[in-house]
């Protein structure tokens, strides 16, 4: 893959001038409100007054944004009125349109232990949802120890996501409790047991609140005013014009390292049947097979159609600039986003879009952690931007993000049957991404662990090819349902690769 990896980089000066530039004039200008924010409904009926910071954060804001709102203590204990609050959250209230939700905290190493619920006001109906929980346990989908991306600083702890559509209301509710008091909520019948005293929370806890943008708007992926309120341009300034010529570079280099499997600025990289796919293997490894492996064979499955980032609108300005590579790939981690069952494949843009802007401005980390994305329809999106042939180094499973690659089913499939679309998309994408670096999806290979709780640092882990997140990592990740169909997947794979 070597070749593979150098031969895009001559093209991206060259994507820089092929996609549409944004003038820095323009592109430094303030966007007006599009016209479906401007018309949106007045507060409804029986919305708690608004305080001055409440009507702030109820302004129109331009597409795609984040609010960050910090907790507030809802309960003490009485009798020490001083010790941290046991419950933390936000009364209900009136807010800027958003679709998806997750709370933060200050150090990505503390644990969350309790429970985390919210209830949001449809936009369009203002009508309030009932409590939903939000998946506390998230620290496992992270970048390994000791990288960069780990060590930069602006790492957060974090809950999962939830997609929870057009929203203009929020409440939440985040309670701390014991593990021991978490199973005895069921209930025992003296109440003369004493329980262990909750954990306190983690401090700096907030709401953050995600709005995607408007499909037309993001996919155009070279507006600079991107309404990211964290940090605002500067109208007419230098720095608004190095900002969008910044940013149309970032939108290029992404299309670039694609250069070899669809045209510059594609929305959509196009399905090769078996024998166009044997053809574009030996394309993209030149110099690197051996007599051998040139005479014999290649197992490589069709290629998929696959979504790219520009496809789904991605805000390239958003991310860190570069791309980080592993060696190769020798294993395909799967995962749920835990962010829910309750959207459409027709939002699955902007689902994918409020997830990336969670995991960079929210989370910290570099760009959005998996590396690719699928939906219940099947459809398969490019995830971490570098390339959907190349080894991109993920922030999907702590510990065994090198030689690895992450891919993660949209959804929550706990006690939810993962669509039989969706585990075919699995298994078209492993056959053609695992067949390009020679690896039988049926099969078996190791992995060195970087550190996590389930394999200590340096260890040499045996793991099936295609692995369940838990697999690597102590957690329910990817949920028991979708788990259980890993070996149909495993099996379709092998079939797709003529094995």
């Amino acid at each position: 893959m070597r070749g593979f990896l150098a031969s895009s980089i001559g093209v991206t000066c060259a994507a820089a001038l092929a996609l549409p530039l944004t003038p820095p004039a323009l592109a430094a200008t303030a966007r007006p409100v599009p016209a479906a924010e401007a018309a949106r409904p007045a507060p409804h009926a029986g919305t708690p007054a608004a305080t001055p910071s409440d009507r702030r954060a109820a302004e129109p804001s331009a597409a795609g944004s984040t609010q960050s709102l910090p907790l507030e203590p809802l309960s003490r204990d009485r009798a020490t009125p001083s010790a941290p609050a046991t419950e933390q959250g936000l009364p209900r209230r009136a807010v800027r349109h958003f679709s998806l939700v997750g709370v933060v905290w200050d150090d990505p190493d503390a644990e969350l232990h309790g429970r985390v619920q919210v209830r949001t006001r449809a936009a369009g109906t203002g009508t309030w949802s009932g409590w939903q929980d939000v998946e506390t346990h998230n620290a496992d989908h992270a970048a390994d120890p000791d990288t960069p991306e780990r060590a930069s600083g602006r790492v957060r702890g974090a809950t999962a996501p939830l997609w929870v559509g057009d929203s203009d209301g929020v409440e939440l509710r985040v309670r701390s409790e014991s593990d021991d008091s978490a199973a005895d909520s069921t209930g025992h019948a003296s109440g003369t047991r004493n329980l262990p005293a909750a954990p306190p929370l983690p401090s700096g806890l907030r709401l953050e609140l995600v709005d995607p943008g408007e499909d037309d708007d993001a996919s155009s992926g070279d507006d600079a005013s991107s309404g990211d309120e964290e940090e605002p341009r500067a109208a007419g300034g230098a720095n608004a014009e190095t900002s969008a010529l910044t940013e149309t570079s970032a939108v290029a280099e992404a299309s670039a390292v694609n250069a070899d499997l669809a045209p510059l600025g594609a929305t959509e990289i196009a399905a090769l049947n078996r024998a166009e796919s044997e053809q574009e293997y030996l394309a993209l490894n030149p110099g690197e097979l051996t007599e051998r492996q040139l005479r014999a064979k290649p197992y490589v499955g069709p290629r998929p159609g696959i979504v790219t980032r520009r496809g789904w609108g991605a805000n390239e300005g958003l991310r860190e600039s570069g791309f980080r590579y592993t060696k190769k790939v020798k294993a395909a981690f799967v995962h749920h986003t835990a962010s829910g069952n309750n959207y459409r494949c027709s939002q699955v843009p902007s689902l994918i879009r409020s997830i990336y802007r969670y995991h960079v401005k929210s989370m910290g980390w570099r760009d959005i952690g998996y590396n690719f994305l699928i939906d219940k329809c099947g459809k398969i999106y490019e995830g971490r931007a570098g390339g959907v042939a190349k080894p991109v180094l993920g922030a999907h499973t702590l510990g065994f993000n090198s030689n690895s690659m992450g891919i993660a089913v949209l959804g929550s499939y706990g006690a939810t049957k993962p669509s039989k679309s969706a585990v075919k998309g699995v298994a078209r994408l492993t056959a053609w991404k695992l067949g390009l670096y020679r690896v039988n999806p049926k099969g078996k290979t190791t992995l060195k662990s970087a550190g996590s709780n389930l394999h200590r640092k340096g260890k040499k882990v045996r793991l099936n090819v295609i692995s369940g997140h838990r697999d690597g990592f102590k957690t329910e990740c990817p949920g028991r349902k979708l788990y259980g169909k890993l070996g149909s997947a495993r099996s379709k794979a092998a079939r797709y690769q003529g094995r």
